[in-house]
């Protein structure tokens, strides 16, 4: 039996289809849904933020590991002023050569523990 969703031309009752990989918004690499993504807010929640984004998770420890929350809400608050700070750009040049499921530990540096 058709049923009036087939007949219209809509698809019936099956998923709709996945999305694209989104980019991360760090490095620029596909991320791929799974124990490698993370949720980062650019503005930390403890500084007022709200916005989400979804970024591989080993860029998200080292956003982490390299700045404060109020650092990141004072002078990191964009993707553009990360970009441009020089140990995350090393970061970056290093972690795009890793697969998008790379997963890896970044430790705080030892003056912050």
């Amino acid at each position: 039996m058709v049923g009036k969703r087939a007949l219209r031309g809509g698809t019936p009752f099956g998923p709709p289809p996945a999305p694209p990989p989104a980019d991360c918004p760090l490095c620029g690499r596909p991320i791929v849904p799974g124990p490698s993504a993370d949720l980062h807010h650019l503005l930390p929640r403890s500084q007022g933020g709200r916005e989400t984004f979804l970024v591989h998770r080993v860029c998200h420890r080292k956003i982490h590991a390299t700045f404060s929350e109020k650092e990141l809400a004072r002078h990191y608050a964009s993707w553009p002023a990360l970009h441009a700070h020089p140990e995350i750009a090393t970061f970056i040049a290093w972690v795009r050569r890793q697969p998008p499921t790379f997963v890896d530990g970044s430790r705080p540096p030892r003056h912050r523990r």
